[in-house]
């Protein structure tokens, strides 16, 4: 791998997954701190909370499309044809969610991942997606909970990976579905009590928990 062309791709890919979205939204339709309200989440479920579906709707797909757009531009454009095509995309990937993570526009405090991962899988696994997706919005549908719908899909989506790929040729993308998947779980840990515990914030609530 040549380690300029590296650097561009980690550069650049973390610089569009740092966009805080929902802080920005905000900021410039409600002139609220986001991080201030509801869960504190840099992310859409609380941008929902704040401002309303329509906006939260429309903070979920640009951060999404901040994994997206990055992820296809380097699979179909800037490197189509690399050898190291996969690693190049790996590394875009998993900047992008970084970003979206660990923002240096807020000290490095952002989201959780979810919309930007979600972003950069369909681009590089648009099938193990389909499956996945779906299985969020049943979970989301059913219980209201959009954490545990995330945390449902982040579980599924490794699995899915094998409809159309096998690990003798795809190792270190099973490796980065992985990990990026744990992570995702890892980071609604703090849901996860909330859940347990009967307090965690339904779909349609305002809620005030930190």
């Amino acid at each position: 791998m040549d380690f300029v062309t590296l650097g561009y791709v980690a550069l650049m890919c973390y610089l569009c997954g740092s966009l805080p979205t929902a802080y920005l939204a905000g900021i410039l339709i409600k002139g609220v701190d986001i991080r201030t309200v509801g869960s504190g989440n840099v992310g859409a479920s609380n941008a929902m909370r704040l401002l309303g579906k329509g906006w939260g709707v429309t903070v979920l797909l640009i951060d999404a499309l901040k994994g997206l757009i990055p992820l296809l531009f380097i699979l179909h454009f800037y490197l189509k044809g690399n050898a190291q095509l996969e690693r190049y995309a790996i590394v875009g990937a998993f900047a992008c969610m970084i970003g979206h993570v660990f923002p240096v526009w807020l000290k490095f405090k952002g989201g959780k991942g979810v919309a930007t991962g979600l972003g950069v899988m369909t681009a590089m696994l648009p099938i193990a997606v389909a499956v996945a997706l779906p299985v969020f919005i049943l979970v989301v549908y059913v219980t209201r909970y959009i954490s545990l719908g995330s945390i449902t899909a982040a579980l599924v989506l490794p699995a899915a990976f094998f409809i159309d790929h096998e690990l003798s040729t795809s190792l270190e993308l099973f490796i980065f579905v992985s990990v990026a998947c744990i992570f995702v779980i890892y980071k609604h840990k703090s849901n996860i009590k909330r859940i347990i515990a009967g307090t965690e914030n339904r779909l349609g609530e305002k809620g005030t928990v930190p």
